[in-house]
């Protein structure tokens, strides 16, 4: 526990990072138990109307209550970053050190593929894949779709960082004793890149958030959840900011903003923490 505070006394971004998502958290945490997530549907309200007492974000033009769709879309929207920067960079992790470690054909063919999918528009790409699918999407199958264009930039990374360590002393003394690949991987290669994997995940999450708002943005996002995306994409949809409804659409760009500034600011720290090089010119 001492170890955990002197961190993160030494990285204050990371500590001002997390104190913004347990501030999100806590008002999740607080609304869900006190005002609940059963109004965030359509009339459960008087619709258009502005913040009040007893409707403290006001409502929507289909009658919903805002505070309770705010309280309901925050888990759904970091639910498609978690999800969608995690699979994507599993899978990355995997090819990135099958290629980095084990080189020849394995790597060929894995940084061929990765160099030919990585320029192509990947926000076009997800349109046209989200379009086709014709059953309703939901935030699992959303982030699911953006995991499968979200691997390669994390293989070409890990594999450069897998390449410049695969011939130091260290793991020829690890061969030299008998160690399988498997465990060299994972006990002499992974542990240094623990850092450098859990700053590549931050970054791999707030990805994932930009992603799925764009896709949601478009009206390609999951239609019966209140997705921060869809709320802004409603929002447009009815003319909420020619109406001047400023309680539709800014709550949850403020909320977008917060969330966007505490991965940010964690994956700084963590970058840090990970880079002997950031740590000495600081």
């Amino acid at each position: 526990m001492l170890k955990v505070l002197r961190f993160l006394r030494q990285n204050p971004r990371i500590t001002v990072g997390f104190a913004l998502i347990g501030c999100m958290l806590l008002f999740w945490l607080i609304g869900n138990a006190t005002i609940g997530t059963s109004k965030a549907v359509p009339l459960s309200g008087a619709p258009d109307l502005p913040p009040s007492a007893r409707y403290p974000l006001g409502t929507d033009s289909a009658g919903r209550q805002l505070l309770p769709v705010l309280i309901a879309g925050v888990p759904l929207t970091l639910e498609v970053g978690f999800l969608a920067g995690g699979v994507g960079l599993l899978i990355g992790t995997v090819l990135g050190f099958s290629a980095g470690y084990f080189g020849g054909a394995i790597d060929a063919v894995i940084r061929t593929v990765a160099d030919v999918i990585l320029p192509i528009p990947a926000l076009a790409v997800l349109v046209v894949i989200a379009s086709t699918i014709h059953v309703l999407l939901s935030v699992e199958i959303m982030a699911l779709v953006i995991a499968s264009l979200a691997w390669m930039y994390p293989t070409r990374t890990i594999r450069a960082q897998v390449l410049s360590m695969r011939q130091r002393a260290y793991l020829d003394v690890a061969r030299f004793s008998g160690e399988g690949h498997v465990k060299l991987i994972f006990r002499e290669l992974m542990p240094n890149l623990l850092p450098y994997l859990a700053a590549s995940f931050v970054g791999a999450v707030g990805a994932g958030i930009l992603a799925g708002i764009g896709l949601e943005a478009l009206g390609l996002g999951p239609q019966d959840k209140p997705t921060l995306g869809m709320t802004i994409f409603w929002a447009i949809y009815y003319g909420a900011t020619l109406r001047g409804m400023w309680w539709w659409w800014g709550p949850p760009i403020v909320v977008l903003v917060l969330v966007f500034m505490s991965l940010f600011m964690i994956a700084q720290g963590l970058d840090r923490y990970a880079n002997p090089r950031s740590r000495q010119a600081v």
